[in-house]
């Protein structure tokens, strides 16, 4: 019990992992191969789940600091400006789900959670060391770094992303390149549209492509995503991108819309990549969370959600268990990998319904016509339903014990 549990990765999924394990009693060392803690990308979505998450860890009220809390969620048919669907997310939305939607920078859901982790006294962040592999025995894990160095600790959760080391050691399954390409950027308010500066997580979907847009940090900036299914055989990455090759895709669109990719000033393009989701995270003493476990594309924006939610469900496992780590980590998994699972598989399909066309577009802007709030709300439960109090498999644990 002297050592350490260590965390791989110092991103979101990594300090929540971190805060879990405080709350659990562990001392933690966090593991960065950057040289600087800090979060690439721009803004994201935030259901109930995840605010129900932030508030098991203890950094609800840093969350909701800097959140925008949107009226609807929406999506506009971007060729003819149809609105498909619209959710409304206001008090009846929060009164189903206890707790908001809302939209954030990225940057600031993780200094949420690092400084959530670090005022602890309990979290030891070490940067600029890569996991290179791992090793174990009976009663504890020493990770190799790219130094030579050895870090043992009593167990390790692998955080460390979509490129995981830890799960290429352990499952070494392939990623699956979609083929779709992603260009994200914040606009400040007085350069963005005022027709398009709506209280909404908005999207335009159209063929091959869809624009999302939203505000940030109290509606003073403004999210700018612009997705399409490439021409050319991609490679799983990030750089710089070209405001020449969005234009090339975006040719279609109706004018409101394409205001949108008149308005960055640089953009940084994703290849995007996910993996079929598998059965087992749990390896003796090595569990995955995140983007390790679970690597999505962005259609459900829950990927950062899912991480939280991991780590919340990895403390009540640890809990249940009275901090006994194999047990531990195999409830952890039976209660995680089929809601992730959908949520992967989901995303997938979500990709396919935005950028439909032809005939399927036409289909595609019927499926919710006329739908209720309250049936909206009903196909949403499953999703936005998760809490604390139920997000252990407990007839499992129950039968396993």
């Amino acid at each position: 019990m002297d050592l350490p549990v260590i965390v791989a990765g110092g991103g979101i999924g990594g300090f929540a992992a971190a805060l879990a394990l405080v709350r659990q009693g562990f001392a933690v060392k966090v593991i960065e191969q950057s040289a600087h803690i800090g979060e690439i990308g721009a803004g994201m979505q935030l259901g109930p789940n995840a605010f129900h998450a932030f508030d098991a860890l203890g950094v609800g009220d840093k969350a909701r600091s800097h959140a925008v809390y949107t009226d609807d969620m929406v999506m506009t048919d971007a060729i003819d400006e149809y609105e498909i669907g619209r959710i409304a997310t206001g008090e009846a939305f929060r009164q189903r789900f206890g707790n908001p939607y809302a939209v954030i920078h990225r940057v600031d859901v993780h200094q949420a959670l690092q400084q959530g982790a670090m005022e602890t006294g309990r979290v030891q962040c070490l940067t600029d060391t890569r996991v290179q592999r791992v090793e174990q025995d009976a009663h504890s894990v020493t990770v190799f770094d790219q130094h030579g160095q050895t870090h043992t600790g009593q167990a390790l959760i692998a955080a460390d992303g979509v490129k995981s080391v830890v799960r290429a050691q352990y499952v070494g399954d392939p990623a699956r390149v979609t083929g779709h390409v992603v260009y994200r950027a914040v606009v400040e308010k007085k350069d963005f549209p005022p027709d398009l500066q709506w209280n909404a997580a908005s999207i335009w979907v159209g063929p091959d492509c869809h624009l999302v847009h939203y505000p940030l940090r109290g509606g003073e900036q403004y999210n700018v995503v612009v997705t399409f299914q490439s021409r050319d055989v991609e490679e799983w990455g990030v750089r710089e991108g070209s405001a020449d090759e969005v234009h090339s895709y975006f040719q279609d669109i109706c004018p409101k819309a394409r205001q949108l990719i008149e308005l960055p000033k640089s953009w940084k393009r994703w290849a995007t990549a996910d993996r079929d989701p598998i059965a087992r995270w749990s390896f003796g003493r090595v569990t995955l969370l995140g983007d390790a476990a679970h690597p999505t594309t962005q259609y459900m924006a829950q990927g950062a959600c899912m991480a939280v939610e991991d780590a919340v469900t990895l403390g009540q496992a640890l809990r249940f268990h009275d901090n006994h780590f194999e047990k531990a980590f195999d409830l952890y998994q039976r209660s995680r990998i089929a809601r992730t699972a959908r949520i992967v598989l989901s995303a997938r399909e979500m990709g396919r319904i935005y950028h439909a066309k032809g005939v399927e577009r036409l289909v595609r802007n019927d499926l919710w016509r006329g739908r209720s709030p309250e049936r909206f709300y009903d196909a949403v439960e499953w999703l936005y339903g998760w809490r604390v109090d139920n997000c252990l498999n407990l007839d499992d644990a129950k039968r396993l014990v």
